[in-house]
């Protein structure tokens, strides 16, 4: 180990354009001198399957989305400032709310949650004219996007064609849906990182843009790993001049389809209803003695389920078996496709003791199958001999079902369920929880501690919809919401992510006092955190950062350590809710996160100081052992001098820490 300080700024992370070129050296070392690419070389050893430099390739293109694309792998220049006094249970929560442009927040997260996420649910701009919010200082105007699209020359002069008197319009049109791919595809190409192999992303769009999305999707994610298109009829538009259209779309995309197959993965959803029935028949069992009247009271009970919405899957589980009460029909079919020597035998009937009425072609299962079947209750027997029996199939067996593509729900429900929530006129047209709820469950293959991302997040639907799915089947799914500071005009907030942390904290409030199964574990908390420009001050050359004694501290005024280390871990990758304690030695805080890195960001340090935070450090360090590699940070300028900085390393260095970094 050298006993120098690695800065934590030399660093870069996956996706990120130096580490995409680090991996191309290793990948084709004759492609890359000194750190440039040479685009030539890596073509000719690409091969037959490199496209020359002047292919008419197919797929989607668009003025501005080479620099577009070069965004997504920029690296972040910013930082994240915790806000406790904003947030819900702080210490022990694992959600996250940040507020800021989502492009440099994802391009943040991205050292720590590369592979990562469980389930991407973003509902973005609609592009519809007065929804589009985002610039990330490089969307063309109209002029500029015809100069780049080669419709005006040199001189500024627009290049028209003859003929066609909608021209005008059509290249309006064109500009604003270049604005809205180039605000899309760096954040869809970040988001892609963060995703896991075996995760899913689902968009929500309409009619404006899901043509061009689709296509945008399918370069990002692959063709081949499209899902669906799935269809959302949200309700009847009535003062339409042609038709009624009152759906949206969720494209639907996995990160590797291909895995998903290897491992046999279904996606599967709960039958409607299936969880009252199931509830509902038991109770009835267990209060009638008589059971006839048991199952006729069962079967009444279906007409109110069917009024409910139950679907004819359901309902046809319209028998309560004879000794247990489970809720069955005799659907399956016992005989043999064809005719064979094993399914000749003879069943008899429990009452009359005789043979029943066999099939033609025999029984399809083996005698010993059948002797099973009849101890476990699973043969439906008829009045006497002469009925060929039926198999059971009971419903708790038979609850899920898979999603189709096109679904109804009136969207007004959402609407009235957060006015309701925050009261009148806050937010329009927010997500509905219960359909985000079910999708992210249906996605996720039911996975309990799946990590969902949200990056348009609006009013914090989908953090809702997290822990009402957690509140419900006892899971520990966290959720990561990201919210532009878009400013609005309403009483009591002053940005939209306003809206969605208070939300959120009135949702928590209420999943916590309902009367919901597993509502008391269920973490209704969440972190709040800010994007700001870094902690630390950028040297710019200027006369004033000439005074090297006020250039020992290089913290931006007003930031705090507790500041310095939310960036610390973003740039060296650290999850966020990595757990953390805290001890004061010499004057300052020393943080150990996990065991795994420690950080000491105290100034003034002489040669005895650093004695005793080293002696601090390795103490609380040996208290609990392990066998990760342990990093220590520390900041930059702590230091009153280069021997107190030596005496530091040195004895970090011989007790065994293997990296030490600065900020």
């Amino acid at each position: 180990m050298t006993l120098d300080f690695e800065p934590v700024s030399d660093l870069t992370g996956s996706g990120e354009a130096k580490s995409n070129i680090d991996l191309l050296a290793r990948l084709f070392p004759d492609a890359v001198v000194d750190g440039t690419v040479d685009v030539d070389v890596l073509r000719d050893l690409l091969g037959d399957d490199a496209a020359p430099n002047a292919a008419d390739a197919f797929g989607l293109r668009w003025p501005g989305m080479a620099e577009a694309r070069r965004l997504s792998t920029l690296p972040a220049t910013g930082t994240l400032l915790p806000k406790p006094d904003e947030s819900v249970d702080w210490d022990t929560t694992r959600n996250l709310v940040i507020e800021g442009d989502n492009l440099e927040v994802l391009r943040l997260l991205r050292r720590g949650y590369t592979n990562e996420v469980d389930v991407i649910y973003i509902d973005p701009p609609y592009n519809t004219g007065n929804d589009f919010v985002y610039d990330d200082k490089r969307t063309t105007s109209q002029v500029e996007h015809e100069a780049a699209a080669g419709q005006r020359d040199d001189e500024g002069v627009l290049q028209v064609g003859e003929g066609s008197d909608r021209a005008q319009d059509r290249k309006a049109g064109a500009s604003l849906h270049t604005k809205w791919l180039s605000m899309m595809y760096p954040r869809l190409l970040v988001a892609h990182h963060l995703l896991k192999e075996t995760g899913t992303i689902i968009v929500a769009i309409d009619d404006t843009e899901n043509a061009r999305l689709k296509l945008l999707m399918d370069r990002v994610f692959g063709a081949e790993n499209f899902i669906a298109n799935v269809v959302w009829q949200g309700g009847r538009k009535n003062d339409s001049r042609y038709i009624s259209v009152g759906h949206d779309y969720m494209l639907v995309y996995a990160k590797n389809e291909g895995i998903l197959r290897q491992g046999e993965v279904r996606w599967r959803e709960k039958k409607p209803g299936v969880d009252e029935i199931l509830t509902r028949a038991s109770e009835i069992w267990s209060s009638h003695e008589d059971k006839e009247v048991a199952n006729e009271t069962y079967k009444k009970f279906l007409k109110s389920m069917e009024r409910k919405g139950a679907t004819a899957g359901v309902l046809r589980f319209a028998n309560l078996d004879e000794s247990t009460g489970r809720p069955y029909n005799a659907d399956r079919d016992l005989s043999s496709p064809n005719l064979r020597a094993s399914g000749i035998y003879d069943i008899y009937h429990p009452v009359t003791g005789k043979a029943v009425t066999r099939p033609q072609r025999g029984w399809a299962m083996t005698e010993d199958s059948a002797r099973q079947m009849i101890a476990e209750g699973r043969i439906a027997f008829g009045d006497d001999e002469t009925k060929i029996p039926r198999g059971k199939i009971f419903l708790e067996e038979m609850s899920d079902q898979v999603a189709e593509s096109v679904f109804s729900q009136e969207r007004t429900a959402a609407g009235k369920a957060l006015v309701k929530l925050l009261g009148d006129d806050i937010f329009p047209f927010p997500k509905d929880v219960n359909v985000v709820a079910r999708w992210l469950d249906i996605v996720a293959g039911r996975n309990s501690d799946a990590v969902v991302l949200d990056f348009f997040s609006g009013s914090g639907s989908t953090g809702h919809a997290v822990m009402a799915l957690n509140a419900a089947d006892g899971g520990n799914r966290r959720y990561m919401l990201v919210q532009l500071d878009e400013p609005v005009d309403k009483d009591g907030y002053d940005t939209i992510a306003d809206i969605t942390r208070e939300r959120l904290r009135r949702a928590g409030a209420q999943i916590t006092s309902a009367q919901i199964p597993h509502a008391a574990e269920t973490d209704t908390g969440f972190r709040s955190y800010r994007l700001a420009s870094s902690n630390v001050k950028a040297w710019d050359g200027t006369p004033d950062q000439l005074d090297l004694l006020g250039a020992v501290d290089n913290l931006v005024a007003g930031r705090t350590t507790d500041d310095l280390l939310v960036e610390t871990m973003l740039r060296l990758g650290v999850d966020l809710t990595t757990p953390l304690e805290t001890r004061e030695v010499a004057g300052s805080t020393l943080y150990n996160l996990a065991g795994t890195l420690f950080a000491y960001f105290g100034t003034d340090i002489t040669v005895e100081r650093a004695s005793e935070v080293a002696k601090a450090l390795v103490a609380w360090r040996d208290e609990d052992p392990g066998d990760a590699d342990t990093t220590v940070v520390v900041r930059d300028t702590g230091f009153v001098d280069s021997a107190a900085k030596l005496n530091f390393a040195a004895a970090l260095d011989q007790a065994g820490f293997t990296t030490l970094r600065s900020i």
